[in-house]
């Protein structure tokens, strides 16, 4: 894994992708001292220099754009599923670091030839979601480190909405190959029960959907039809390394709205954990003859996406591992397609890779300061 050079200053970034998600990262890239976002790249070049001119970005253009410069050291690849390897292995082969959105890819044939590509290089990949980075999360596993709930045993997980349509201007691609409510929400959950339990084992799933189209509900498309692809309701099992399981619910079926829920009961109590996909949210404790749950505030950093880049940046330049790797996202994805592969043959499925224990983030990490 390559440490980069001891040069002093903010680490360089280039962005591509300059989609809705990228106002979310830019307000952060833009804001945090170790890092100087110096290009951002589309392939729609207009956009590009819109996001360019909004937020003072010296440099846009096509994908090459932000590939070429010799200051760039980390691209941040916001571009939709379907186009996240292709993009990734050519930074790689650009010799640049990268950045992922979630899902780290479509199948495991083409993440496991990105992780070789980039080991071959000596290249750090990093994926999104980096939501356990923050402060509700980083709480809540300190407390199941620490012991307080004793052996963690079983957790319960819930995302349930009536689907993304009533409100997204363009939702068609949420009901594709590589996104439906298991690979649009999976992510964030998942990749809170690897923290807190540790590698997938195997999974079992049952899955259904209720339409085969459906209908675009606001914006200039609205009334328009577009074909569901994969399952829309899935309620799947995971067993951990430990012998720890888990139940999840992801839904586009409900029309009652239950998301964020996570709940993980040890031997001696069970914790509620903040929705995650959110970087904070307090936490609540029910012991043994409680009567009711106790709430702990969260401490530490909440900033927002792209702390997981932040974090990358400073670790690459400390030369230590960073903490939402791309084995990690890797993991996720395969136990992801193991769901998928559960629903439609019906049986447990092993699940072969493993994800590397991500190191605690200090509570006193401060994206704010200038550290290198």
């Amino acid at each position: 894994m390559s440490t980069s050079a001891s040069r002093k200053g903010p680490v360089g970034v280039g962005v591509i992708g300059a989609g809705v998600i990228s106002k979310q990262y830019l307000d952060n890239l833009t804001a945090f001292p170790d890092l100087k976002v110096h290009v951002i790249a589309d392939l729609f070049e207009e956009a590009a220099e819109a996001r360019a001119k909004e937020y003072a970005i010296a440099e846009w253009g096509g994908v090459d754009k932000a590939l070429n410069p010799p200051d760039v050291k980390i691209i941040v690849n916001l571009t939709i599923p379907a186009a996240h390897v292709e993009v990734a292995t050519a930074a790689v082969n650009a010799g640049k670091h990268v950045w992922t959105e979630k899902p780290f890819s479509l199948d495991r044939e083409s993440g496991l030839g990105l992780l070789k590509t980039a080991d071959a290089a000596g290249i750090r990949l990093g994926c999104a979601p980096d939501t356990f980075l923050g402060a509700g999360l980083q709480t809540a596993l300190r407390l199941i480190r620490r012991g307080d709930i004793g052996t963690p045993l079983t957790a319960m997980t819930t995302f349930q909405t009536s689907g993304p349509e009533s409100w997204h201007p363009n939702p068609a691609f949420l009901f594709q190959h590589g996104a439906g409510p298991l690979f649009d929400m999976g992510p964030y959950y998942l990749t809170t029960l690897v923290q807190a339990f540790g590698s997938i084992r195997k999974v079992a799933a049952v899955g259904s959907k209720s339409k085969d189209v459906r209908v675009i509900g606001s914006g200039p498309k609205a009334g328009e039809e577009f074909t569901v692809e994969v399952p829309t309701h899935v309620s799947a099992m995971a067993q951990f390394e430990s012998g720890a399981s888990s139940h999840s619910v992801f839904s586009f079926e409900s029309p009652r709205t239950r998301m964020g829920f996570v709940e993980i009961t040890g031997t001696e109590a069970t914790i509620s954990l903040p929705d995650p996909n959110y970087f904070t949210g307090d936490i609540k404790l029910w012991r043994a003859g409680d009567e009711d749950w106790t709430t702990v505030p969260a401490t530490g950093p909440a900033n927002g996406r792209g702390m997981g880049v932040l974090d990358m940046a400073r670790s690459l330049r400390a030369g230590v591992p960073h903490r939402a790797t791309g084995e990690l996202a890797y993991h996720v994805l395969d136990t992801m397609v193991s769901i998928s592969e559960s629903i439609d043959g019906g049986t447990f499925i092993d699940v072969e890779s493993s994800a590397p224990a991500s190191p605690a983030l200090p509570e006193d990490w401060a994206p704010e300061t200038a550290t290198i």
